[in-house]
Order: structure tokens, then sequence, then C-alpha cells
């Protein structure tokens, strides 16, 4: 595939996931940062420029430098990501009444609720 064919799909995929992002910011049933940080390496292999504006972007900079920096998530981030998780199980087990699909989503939650509080929660300057 030529270069620029490419560079039009990185560009693509960062302006749906910055979309979506948008989107999550608004909705709770979407998420905001995972979006953003796609979008964030998807412009950076296509535009400097796009980047750059993300990076620094006044909302949600902070949040992507922090990760990008430090590997951090903000203890606010981690509460409202494990609350909306385990709001999740909730509602999937209300939805659905199935045990099976609730085991298997339960699972992922606590996987990916380990994981976010592995991570720490202020850059290591401000300890």
């Amino acid at each position: 595939m030529a270069p620029k064919a490419i560079r039009w799909i990185y560009l693509s995929v960062g302006w749906t996931c910055t979309g979506l992002g948008i989107l999550g910011a608004f909705l709770p049933v979407l998420p905001t940062t995972p979006f953003l940080l796609v979008a964030l390496w998807a412009f950076s292999n296509s535009s400097p420029r796009l980047k750059e504006w993300l990076y620094n972007h006044p909302r949600y900079g902070e949040t992507l430098q922090d990760w990008f920096e430090h590997g951090t998530i903000g203890v606010g981030i981690k509460v409202v990501a494990i609350t909306a998780m385990a709001a999740s199980v909730v509602i999937l087990y209300w939805i659905t009444q199935s045990l099976t699909a609730v085991s298997i989503h339960f699972t992922i939650v606590l996987l990916t609720a380990f994981f976010i509080l592995s991570r720490p929660s202020v850059r290591p300057e401000q300890v």
C-alpha cells in the first residue's frame, strides 16, 4: 500500500476515534480516554499537527500526557471507570439474566479493574 494511502487510514482512524471520544464525554456507556489514546496514536503516525492539537488539548491533554509520559491514571478517573464497569455487570444481568454472560463479563471487568488500580494515581514528581 502506498504511504499516502496508509496516512489516510491513520487519519481516518484518528478522526473516528476522536469523534467517538467526544461522544463518550456525553454518553455514560461510551468511554472517552481509550478512544482518545487510539486517536493520539493514529495522529502521531499521520499528522504531527493533529497529534500536538490532541496532546495539548485544554480538556483532554493533561490526561493523555499523564498516561503517555508517566503511565498514570488519576483517582477521579479510576473511580468513574470502576463504578461504570461495576454498573455494567449489574445492567448486563438485569437485561440478560444469563449467568454465563455475566460471568464472562465480570471476569473481564475484574481484570480491567485490577489493571486500572495497578497504575499510579499521581505523577512521580508529585509524590
